[in-house]
């Protein structure tokens, strides 16, 4: 890998945990636990599309890891790893189907993942099936913070286009 990729990567990766940090400052929105923006995911969805499935998951799995710690919760790696695993496993088959122009709906697509993943960590670790009385709450505000998300994420592709012109 070069030194030119490592530093985007580095760069991608400093940003994503940026924004969770300071995401982590916002007061929830929704007195429903689970629910957030996700801002941090605009880096994510952008690096599906320009950057290796290999690179994607360097990103992601260094903003967990490093946002765990920062953030103080260290337990929140295995939600967070199951929710990335199954977004990004699904979004990097959409990014063969879904043109980049149309990035949101793979945000979209990818938060709802992100949501059933964590279900899936929650119901093994917690041991109950309880808490699947969560996933609709939780599908209706991924679909926001998703759109959301993906509007971003494809506001910055264009300005990165904008900037490479």
């Amino acid at each position: 890998m070069s030194v030119k990729k490592i530093t985007q990567l580095a760069l991608l990766t400093a940003i994503a945990l940026t924004i969770f940090i300071v995401e982590l400052k916002i007061p929830n929105l929704v007195p429903i636990p689970g629910v957030k923006l996700g801002l941090a995911n605009i880096v994510t969805v952008y690096a599906m599309y320009h950057c290796t499935a290999k690179e994607t998951f360097l990103i992601v799995f260094a903003r967990i890891l490093l946002g765990s710690v920062f953030g103080g919760n260290i337990s929140t790696i295995f939600y967070s790893l199951g929710g990335a695993l199954l977004c990004l496993t699904g979004i990097l088959i959409l990014r063969h189907i879904v043109n980049e122009k149309y990035i949101w709906i793979c945000s979209i697509i990818g938060a709802v993942l992100h949501n059933i993943g964590q279900i899936i960590v929650a119901v093994v670790m917690m041991k109950t099936t309880a808490v699947i009385a969560y996933l609709p709450f939780l599908l209706v505000f991924g679909c926001i913070s998703g759109a959301f998300t993906g509007a971003c994420a494809q506001m910055l592709i264009n300005r990165v286009k904008n900037l490479s012109t």
